[in-house]
């Protein structure tokens, strides 16, 4: 069993890797950290403790992250992910309360009180992770790895070439990728790639639970925004769930090391991860990077997971 923290901005997509991972018998989730990203940080932090609230998990931490990006102004999500950052589902409010401590304290104290290393995953702005980093230096031997989603290769959602978490604090991903800690990171290239398509949405909706109901509702309304672009896709890309399905089932997916480095100054391409595939540089290589993915497998996980939900009920 995977131990891990999950860092976050839900968000739609992180709402289902979120799911995935309290329900999954492979992974054990030892707190969950909100950040600023697809919506304010009130609201990310009220959106995951909905999305615990509805699957009667009371007992996970969830603490509060920075604010706002280390050296910039907070650009949101809120075009992709609505005014809450999970419209089109009817969650409950949260009934349980948050940590008292930021959610760099309550990292450092999940690790502290682990005997082995965990591991962190970062679905939003590396923020946290990066002030994590800085003001706890001592406890970075206690990461095991990160498994970051965000980046491309010569693709980007926001910006041509730049990807929206990578986009919203350069500085802290560029911390976070110069750690020297084991590093995976799923970038565009592999997210667009992890689409349900029409029959996976009928037999999640089939599955009739409070939970897939939820994810239903919400793969209905993130949908929407996908067709508004000028990219064509066959179905709904989930990016942050792929995380989680990494951890689950990495068999599925196919990657490679690779040098990663993320532009902080360029004025079109702030965020930008240059990701030295071709090896053209002499720079270590610093992350195992995610390409392509079994979209089939894919799918099947994440409703094989959501089924599970009924089976604790």
């Amino acid at each position: 069993m995977e131990k891990i923290i999950l860092d976050c901005d839900p968000g739609h997509d992180d709402a289902i890797a979120l799911v995935m991972a309290v329900l999954s018998p492979k992974i054990d989730l030892k707190a969950v950290t909100t950040s600023a990203g697809n919506q304010l940080p009130s609201r990310t932090l009220n959106n995951a403790m909905r999305i615990l609230t509805l699957l009667g998990q009371k007992e996970i931490p969830v603490a509060s992250g920075n604010r706002k990006p280390l050296m910039r102004e907070l650009k949101t999500g809120v075009t992709m992910h609505g005014i809450s950052g999970l419209d089109g589902a009817d969650l409950p409010q949260p009934d349980f309360p948050i940590q008292t401590v930021p959610a760099i304290e309550l990292i450092a104290n999940v690790l502290r009180q682990e005997s082995e290393p965990i591991t962190i995953v970062v679905t939003g702005p590396c923020t946290n992770i990066a002030l994590f980093l800085s003001i706890h230096p001592e406890l970075k031997r206690s990461i095991k790895r990160l498994v970051v989603l965000g980046g491309g290769m010569g693709v980007g959602n926001w910006q041509p070439t730049t990807e929206f978490n990578m986009l919203v604090d350069p500085e802290a991903a560029k911390i976070v990728f110069d750690a020297g800690i084991p590093l995976v990171l799923l970038p565009l290239n592999v997210a667009y790639k992890a689409e349900l398509r029409r029959q996976d949405l009928k037999r999640i909706k089939a599955l009739r639970t409070s939970v897939s109901d939820a994810v239903s509702s919400l793969l209905n309304f993130y949908g929407l925004q996908f067709n508004h672009g000028n990219r064509h896709f066959d179905g709904v890309p989930i990016y942050d769930p792929c995380t989680i399905a990494w951890l689950i089932a990495p068999e599925i997916f196919s990657g490679k090391r690779c040098n990663v480095e993320v532009e902080t100054k360029g004025e079109l391409t702030a965020g930008e991860t240059i990701i030295d595939y071709y090896e053209l540089t002499k720079r270590e290589k610093n992350a195992y990077v995610l390409f392509d993915i079994d979209r089939e497998k894919f799918a099947e996980l994440v409703i094989s997971t959501l089924k599970l939900f009924s089976q604790k009920g």
